[in-house]
């Protein structure tokens, strides 16, 4: 009977995917660290007084936007979704980006691992790979809203 081995090495996708993961990671980790402060000390302007924003943090999210907006931002409607983007000039909006990247990341690693995957013949995992970075972009658009 012949023995198989198992081979702990892995693959020149699952390195690219693994650098790239890592690299994002730093970046949205130093980015959070800057937006953070850039909030805390007051460099940039809040949109919600920093002194004020612990008074809404016992509010249901949907209670905590209609305050807000009632109080501060005076919009049409409520910021939901990518609406943040407009606020992006204010210390307590900016802290969005990172997490923006470090949920994003993922999209960029499936489809950094598509053209090798393709090459190497493996068209399987190289359309589930399209497919679940489609699926995760599709999700973070907002398009596909449920709900209120």
């Amino acid at each position: 009977m012949a023995e198989s081995k198992i081979t702990a090495q892995a693959t020149e996708e699952q390195l690219l995917y693994a650098n790239i993961l890592e690299k994002g990671m730093l970046i949205g980790l130093l980015l959070m660290f800057i937006t953070f402060a850039l909030y805390v000390f007051r460099i940039m302007p809040a949109a919600v007084p920093l002194a004020e924003i612990s008074s809404y943090w016992n509010q249901p999210v949907h209670e905590y936007l209609e305050a807000i907006n009632h109080n501060f931002l005076h919009w049409d409607h409520l910021p939901t979704g990518w609406s943040w983007l407009k606020l992006i000039g204010k210390g307590d909006f900016i802290n969005f980006i990172p997490i923006a990247i470090l949920s994003g990341v993922t999209i960029i690693c499936y489809l950094a691992i598509v053209p090798g995957l393709f090459k190497r013949g493996d068209k399987a995992y190289a359309i589930m790979a399209l497919a679940e970075a489609f699926i995760l972009a599709l999700a973070a658009s907002g398009l596909l809203a449920v709900g209120h």
